[in-house]
């Protein structure tokens, strides 16, 4: 005997972005005018640096609206988006009392994002949240999209679910507070959207990136516009990654390996930065980018203050084996996004964007870095 469970659905899961200054207030009222619903119970995840600058404030706000709202903070760093922390994140809402009826406010960068976006996806088996990214990185990538994922002790992102929030905000004034290393940091994946899909963010950058570590309210807004009008038109077509969003994984390769073997002394963006190196190198050498447009891309990475070169500490050839645990590796085949001069990206047949290569040729690329 056999049964047929007919589970056809559509679901909405569109979402509003809203890019501006000191939006605490904004969130707190669009909570209260039914942003999640009728839900009156908030979990505010950060971490212990954005605790003390803006989560506490946005927490005692959700108090203040009279919502029952708890602070829960993990360890600042790569280091705490593990599956240990996403099990602290929900014993601790288990204890307060948290069931299926309370949501998720995450406030800080990618690694907050990243973690309570998934606690949300799983936690009663599926709680609205929402994003306040506080850094250029979250804003740029983590925050948008709906990617949430742990890392393990092989490699970053493995571990995750597709979860969309409910709304994002991108509180550019946040990004005052942001150390030099870590605006680099989100300006290295800025410079990626300018180099998958947007050659004029990247002339803009070429000629503007200074101004963004001086915090010029223009050249700020300009990025966090851009950005967002990149991704979401990548996302917006495939949500899930299967063909075009892989293109988002430009650079992405060598760099989470980068990142991995480097333990996380990196941040996230200056990891991405060596792997956009490499991949337009390699991409010179199948005749996908001109030699002119590879020092360009290599020029705009130096001035935002990122690495060209993989660290001496690194141990190259466990780098190149590292390869291996990238999402894009099919049949134990290395794959590579590469971009096609500046602006667009190579595509290698129907909605496939990722190219297989030899391990001997990146190899051959990551040797002379």
């Amino acid at each position: 005997m056999k049964f047929n469970c007919e589970l056809k659905r559509i679901v909405d899961d569109s979402y509003d972005i809203e890019i501006g200054r000191r939006l605490q207030k904004t969130l707190a009222e669009d909570l209260k005018n039914g942003l999640v619903g009728k839900i009156k119970k908030f979990a505010v995840v950060t971490d212990s640096v954005v605790a003390e600058l803006y989560g506490r404030e946005i927490y005692e706000m959700l108090l203040d609206e009279g919502f029952k709202a708890d602070l829960i903070v993990i360890p600042e760093g790569e280091k705490s988006k593990t599956r240990e922390m996403k099990e602290f994140v929900e014993d601790t809402m288990l204890e307060k009392g948290y069931r299926r009826d309370c949501a998720v406010v995450a406030v800080g960068g990618g690694v907050v994002t990243d973690l309570a976006g998934f606690v949300a996806g799983t936690f009663g088996r599926g709680v609205p949240f929402v994003n306040y990214a506080t850094t250029l990185l979250a804003a740029a990538d983590a925050s948008v999209g709906g990617k949430t994922a742990v890392d393990t002790p092989l490699a970053t992102n493995l571990i995750g679910l597709f979860n969309q929030p409910k709304k994002v905000y991108l509180d550019i004034d946040t990004w005052k507070t942001l150390p030099k290393e870590q605006i680099s940091s989100g300006l290295a994946e800025t410079i990626k959207h300018g180099c998958l899909g947007d050659a004029e963010l990247f002339e803009y950058l070429e000629k503007n990136v200074e101004k963004i570590f001086e915090g010029d309210t223009e050249a700020c807004e300009y990025i966090a516009e851009r950005n967002c009008s990149v991704k979401y038109k990548v996302v917006m077509k495939d949500e899930r990654e299967s063909g075009l969003r892989e293109i988002l994984n430009l650079g992405h390769t060598v760099g989470r390996a980068v990142e991995t073997v480097s333990d996380y002394r990196l941040y996230h963006g200056e990891a991405v930065a060596i792997g956009m190196v490499a991949q337009a190198r390699l991409g010179q050498k199948y005749g996908f980018i001109s030699e002119e447009n590879v020092k360009r891309v290599e020029s705009l990475i130096a001035r935002a203050g990122l690495p060209t070169a993989v660290p001496d500490y690194i141990n190259k050839a466990e780098l190149v084996k590292k390869l291996y645990t990238d999402k894009k590796v099919r049949d134990g085949k290395l794959r590579f996004v590469f971009q096609k001069e500046i602006g667009d990206v190579m595509q290698f047949g129907d909605n496939n964007y990722a190219k297989e290569i030899a391990e001997e040729e990146i190899a051959e690329i990551i040797a002379g870095m």
